[in-house]
Parts: C-alpha cells; structure tokens; sequence
C-alpha cells in the first residue's frame, strides 16, 4: 500500500472514531424519536362496511383499492349497518366505519374516543311502496304520508342498521305509534325479496343511490317511492336530517324516472374512526374520501362533498387538513411513506440538528487530540527515564536500554502528515535524552584516565 495512501487511511479512521460517539448519540436520538412519533402506519387496518349489496360495501371496496395502492390492506368488514359499526368502532374491532347521523347514540365517552373524517354523502331515507297495496287505499295508487301507512305490514331494517330507531322517532313526530303499523326487522336483501313477493307491503332503508338495491327498486314496476314534501321541516325538527332533491329523470333520462321532482328527507353519513387509529391511516381515508366523494351526484354537486358539516363527535386534525387544504405538498412529489415520514419526523429532526450542530464543534479538537495522543503519551515513559537518571538511582546502563526499546516503538508510529513534525520532535527528543545517557556513563571512565596531578612542595 502506498505511504500516502497510509496516511489518508489513518486520518480517516481517526475521525470517524473522534465523531462515533456523537453519531452514536444522534443516531439514538433518531431512533427514540422514531419511536415515540411512530411514523410508520400499520399495514392492515378494518373498515366496518355494511350488508351485502349495500352502497356501504361498495364504497368499502373502493377504499380498499384505492389504500392497497399505499401498501395498506384494507379488511372489509360486514355489518348490519351504521349502529352495528358504531358499536365495532367503540368495541376496537374496527378501525374506520361508516355511521350514519341520527342512527346511534352518541354517548360522552364517544366524544373522547371517536372521530370524523367528514361527511361524506347523504342518504336519503328511501321508502317504496308497492302500487297495488296503496290501490286499495287510494284510486291513483299513490301514498302522500306515513299517516296513510296504518296497518301497513312495514320492513324497517335491522337493528344494526340504525333505520329502525330513525323510522321510530319519524312516527312519532307524525303521531303514530309503532302499534300503528305492522313492523318487521328483516335484513335488507330477505326483505326485498318478500317485498317483491308480496309478503310486505312496504321496505324502508337508508342508503346511498349508489347502492344496487335501490337503483333496481327505483325502475321495479309496480314499486312507487314515497316524497317527503315537508323535508325542510323534518330537517328543522330533527337537525341531523337534511332536505334533499331528486330531480326529474335523475334515475333514467331516457324513460324520464322519476317524471317530476322528488322532495326527500335524508341523514348524512360520515366516516368515523377509532381516536388511537394510527394518524397516517386517518389522514388516507380523509384523502381517498376527497377522491370518492368529491364529484357531483344525485343529492350533491361536485366538491360539495366531504365536508366538516353536521358532526356529532370532534373532527381528526387529519381530516380537516385533507378536506381544507388538499394534498399536501410533499405528497404530490413523494411517495407516501417518505412524504409521511418527512412530515411526522421533521419537527424533530429539526430539533436533533439543533442539538448535533453544537456538538459537532467538538469533533475537530477532539480528532487533534486523538493523533497527538499517539505522540504525546510516549514523552511520560521518556521523561521518567531522564529522571530517574538525574536521581542517580538507576544504572545508567539500564537506562539506555529503555531508550533504545522506546525509540524501537516510537518508529512503528504513524500518524497523518499534517502531524509529522510532533512525532519527528518526539525522536529528536530521544536522541537527547540518549546523548545525555552517554556523556552520564562516560563521565567516570573519563575521570579514571586522567588522575589528579601531584602537590609540589613550596619552594
């Protein structure tokens, strides 16, 4: 190996040694801030969908494809709907769900516990009818209100679904009572199905148009939909219910369905999640619900949804920075991960640096101090050994041994070049010391060979 590069070697060893124990430090730093931030978002998390053909599960899948693209496994859970989710969000076995407003109870431990991600769309409150049951009441074959439906043999859901106990305060309002009419629980797809039998006269369920069931009621012949004209005062009497209107040949433009303006009532629905859900996996719900939600639909103009309206538990500062200011800026250069890293990490990275600016000052002097160690250590050996000789305690012979064995071990020191002059100084050092080892031990040899000159007696 060339000298030079010797040197070069040495030099760099030595400072990487001086600056190990502050990069030990911040490196511990890091890792304890990493740790306590937790950055990382975990790779699977549960989203409480809803029944099977519902506009819940078919968002549901969306979100699940749209957060398998960030390397996060959506777990599509079933349920009876919006109750039974908030009850799987309160118990932990759901992450994220969606609730409708006005279908649960919200207790003040759920005020601690509980979030929102926004609303997120409406879901009108869908009442069908069939034709003929209402031919018996009526000659048009038309229902006006929930007053025409005594005796009526009524679906309301599922007690999971939170339509039950909506459908219960909506009869009371109206002065009717549950014994009024003929209630049953069914769950919606064995309900429609004895609707469609028959065996009911009427289904109600809260959803999204989106969903397959309704979108096939609304073109079933012989199933009529019942309005809600006094929407805007169900909306004043019951806050989390909103009017709402489908407009003429919303549901085919082709067949003009329906042939007029329909006034109804509907709740909004939000995405709620668990308070110690991980922060990076709300802030990609809030995101995704921007991308799904955004575009105008049948109750909605487009970015009128999600929004921050008509909550019922405190809105995730994840939310409302996804729903207020968009895409963050490193997210629209980065990939997530790194983006959410550098966002959850940077406070304290900025912190760290503050703290390792300082330090590092202590690098230089202490890397200096390191290569003339490698000298200087050597000057305590040299100096016992001059004196012990001044002492006259040792044997002078003794001494020059020492010397020669230091001298030995002196030349198998290599230092960088900048710091040559020390170690050449330390030799010279020796070499004097040696010098004055010599003249000690020939000081008697001289005095023997030249003895003292006779007294002369005085003349």
């Amino acid at each position: 190996m060339p000298r030079t590069l010797s040197y070069t070697l040495i030099s760099l060893r030595e400072m990487l040694l001086s600056s190990s124990p502050f990069a030990l430090l911040t490196v511990g730093v890091i890792a304890l801030a990493y740790w306590w931030l937790d950055p990382a978002p975990p790779k699977t998390v549960v989203l409480a969908t809803g029944p099977a053909q519902s506009a819940y599960e078919t968002f549901g899948r969306r979100y699940a494809q749209a957060l398998e693209r960030e390397g996060i496994h959506v777990t599509l859970l079933p349920s009876d709907g919006s109750s039974h989710n908030l009850a799987l969000i309160r118990s932990g076995q759901a992450n994220v769900g969606f609730v409708q407003g006005g279908t649960g109870d919200i207790s003040p431990d759920d005020q601690e516990n509980i979030v929102s991600l926004g609303s997120l769309f409406v879901e009108p409150l869908w009442l069908f009818y069939r034709e003929a049951r209402a031919r018996q009441q009526h000659a048009n074959g038309r229902v006006e209100g929930l007053s025409d439906l005594r005796g009526w043999r009524v679906n309301v859901g599922s007690a999971g679904s939170g339509v039950p106990r909506l459908f219960s305060t909506l009869l009371d309002i109206n002065h009717l009572t549950d014994k009024d009419l003929k209630l049953s629980e069914l769950e919606q797809t064995p309900a429609t199905v004895a609707f469609l039998r028959g065996r009911l006269d009427a289904l109600v369920f809260a959803s999204a148009p989106e969903s397959p069931m309704v979108q096939m009621l609304l073109q079933t012949p012989g199933v009529k939909l019942l309005p809600f004209p006094q929407g805007e005062a169900y909306s004043r009497r019951l806050p989390y219910l909103t009017p709402v209107l489908m407009p003429q040949g919303m549901v085919d433009l082709a067949n003009n369905l329906p042939s007029h303006d329909v006034k109804l009532v509907a709740t909004t629905t939000s995405l709620l999640a668990n308070a110690d859900t991980h922060p990076a996996v709300l802030q990609l719900f809030a995101q995704t619900a921007t991308e799904l939600h955004g575009t105008a639909g049948w109750f909605s103009r487009a970015r009128q949804y999600p929004n921050l309206e008509h909550s019922e538990v405190p809105i995730a500062a994840e939310a409302e920075r996804a729903i207020k200011g968009g895409l963050p800026f490193l997210q629209r250069h980065l990939p997530f991960w790194l983006a959410n890293l550098i966002e959850r990490m940077w406070l304290a990275m900025g912190l760290i640096i503050a703290l390792a600016l300082p330090l590092s000052r202590v690098v230089p002097p202490l890397y200096t101090f390191r290569i003339r160690s490698r000298v200087f250590r050597w000057y305590a050996q040299l100096r016992d050994i001059e004196q012990r000789q001044e002492a006259d305690g040792a044997v002078t012979a003794d001494l020059l041994r020492e010397v020669d064995a230091l001298e030995a071990k002196v030349e198998q020191v290599v230092v960088p070049l900048s710091y040559t002059d020390e170690l050449y100084a330390l030799r010279s050092n020796i070499h004097l010391v040696r010098k004055k080892l010599l003249r000690a031990l020939e000081a008697p040899t001289a005095a023997q060979a030249s003895p003292d000159l006779p007294e002369f007696s005085k003349a």
